[in-house]
C-alpha cells in the first residue's frame, strides 16, 4: 500500500460549512475509535486489551503509554516515513475521521514526525508517508482559517488612554485597531516543496499548539528534545567556562554535543515561531511537570545559542524572553504565580 502526498481529500468533516452535517453521537465516535484501534492492531505487535474494552477508546488510545511507545519507536526507525509505510497510512486515515479525540492521537505524534522528517529530508530519501500526514494537518488548518490570517490587536499608543488626562486633542477620536499578523493566510498545497516545507511544518505545529492543553506530556518532551537537535547546540555554551558545573557537563556530554550538531537544520521564523510558542507553554504550564520544564529549559538555551550564532535579532529577543521566564521562575522558587490576582481588603494608594 503506497501513499501519495496529496491534500485533495483532506478537508476535515468537522470544519465543513455544510449545514446538513450530521451530529456525531457517542455511538458513532465509539465505533470510529474502535475501527481505528482494530486497524492499528494489524500494524503494531500488540495492543492492550483495555483499549477495546474502554468506554472512551479514543481517550484511552491517546493516553496509553505502551501503545505510544510502540508507535514512537516505529516512527523513529531509519526506514520509516516512506510511501508504503502502513503506520503513516494509519495516521493519515485516522486524521480524516470526524472524531476530534482521534485527531489528538495523530497530533500526539507530530513532534516525532516533524523531527524525523526535517532531520532526514537532506538525505534525499523518499518520505511521502510523513509528507502525507503533514499535508493532511496543513489542509485541516487551511480549511479552518477559511483564507484568513491569524492576527492580534495591539493598542494604538498615538491615542490617549481613557485613564489619563491630556491637553492634546486628537483629530480623530475613533480608536483604530492595529493588527499584528501572527500567521499569514494559507494557500492550499498538494505537495511539499523545499520552498514551502518550513511553512507546512510550521502550520502543523500551530495546529499542535492550539490543542496543546489536551496533548500528553510525553509528546511535549519529544518536541523539546527535537528542538535541541534542530538547533545544533546543547545549551552548555551558556555555562560559565570556569565553573565546575560547566567543566563536568563538558566532560560528560562531549559525545552528545557531536551528535546534536549533526542534526542541525535551517530554522526560518515561520518554523521557529510556533516552536517558541510551544516552549512558552511548556515553561508556564499549569501542570508543573518537572521533566517537561527541564526539557523546555534545555531547548530554550539551545535555541538561544543558535540565535546568537546566526546573529538573528528577532530570534535572540524571543529566545532570550524564554530564558528570562526561566530566570524568574528560579528566583521565585515556584512559590509565586505572577498571573494570580491577590485578594485583599486593603487599598494601597
Amino acid at each position: 500500500m503506497s501513499i501519495k502526498a496529496t491534500s485533495d481529500t483532506t478537508t476535515p468533516p468537522e470544519n465543513s460549512a455544510d449545514p446538513n452535517k450530521p451530529h456525531i453521537t457517542w455511538q458513532d465516535s465509539y465505533s470510529q475509535a474502535h475501527i481505528a484501534i482494530e486497524a492499528l492492531s494489524s500494524i503494531l505487535q500488540s495492543i492492550p486489551p483495555s483499549l477495546s474494552k474502554s468506554e472512551t477508546p479514543a481517550f484511552s488510545l491517546l493516553h496509553d503509554p505502551e501503545t505510544a511507545d510502540q508507535i514512537s519507536r516505529r516512527l523513529r526507525q531509519p526506514d520509516s516515513g516512506a510511501g508504503d509505510d502502513d503506520l503513516c497510512r494509519w495516521l493519515y486515515d485516522t486524521f480524516q475521521t470526524s472524531l476530534p479525540d482521534l485527531h489528538l492521537v495523530v497530533l500526539r505524534f507530530l513532534p516525532i514526525i516533524a523531527g524525523a522528517y526535517l532531520s532526514r529530508v537532506t538525505l534525499h530519501k523518499p518520505l511521502a508517508g510523513f509528507e502525507a500526514v503533514l499535508l493532511a494537518l496543513y489542509a485541516h488548518e487551511t480549511t479552518s482559517r477559511n483564507g484568513h490570517s491569524v492576527t492580534v490587536s495591539i493598542p494604538d499608543l498615538s491615542h490617549s488612554s481613557i485613564y489619563h488626562e491630556t491637553k492634546q486633542t486628537s483629530k480623530n477620536s475613533a480608536t483604530e485597531l492595529n493588527l499584528a499578523v501572527i500567521s499569514p493566510s494559507l494557500d492550499p498545497h498538494g505537495t511539499v516543496r523545499s520552498t514551502r516545507r518550513a511553512r507546512i511544518v510550521g502550520v502543523a505545529l500551530e495546529l499542535y499548539y492550539s490543542k496543546i492543553s489536551n496533548i500528553p506530556v510525553g509528546s511535549k518532551i519529544d518536541l523539546c528534545e527535537f528542538c535541541r537537535v534542530w538547533s545544533g547546540h546543547d545549551g552548555t555554551e551558556l555555562e560559565s567556562p570556569g565553573s565546575s558545573e560547566g567543566k563536568e557537563i563538558e566532560g560528560e556530554n562531549l559525545e552528545r554535543k557531536n551528535e546534536v550538531k549533526k542534526g542541525r537544520i535551517s530554522l526560518p521564523w515561520e518554523l521557529l515561531q510556533p516552536v517558541l510558542r510551544i516552549l512558552g507553554h511548556c515553561l508556564m504550564s499549569p501542570d508543573k511537570d518537572k521533566e517537561l520544564y527541564e526539557a523546555a529549559c534545555s531547548a530554550s538555551r539551545s535555541l538561544y545559542a543558535r540565535s546568537l550564532r546566526d546573529i538573528n535579532s528577532k530570534a535572540i529577543l524571543a529566545t532570550g524572553s524564554l530564558l528570562n521566564l526561566v530566570k524568574l521562575a528560579a528566583e521565585s522558587n515556584g512559590d509565586v504565580d505572577h498571573t494570580e490576582i491577590t485578594l485583599s481588603n486593603v487599598i494601597t494608594i
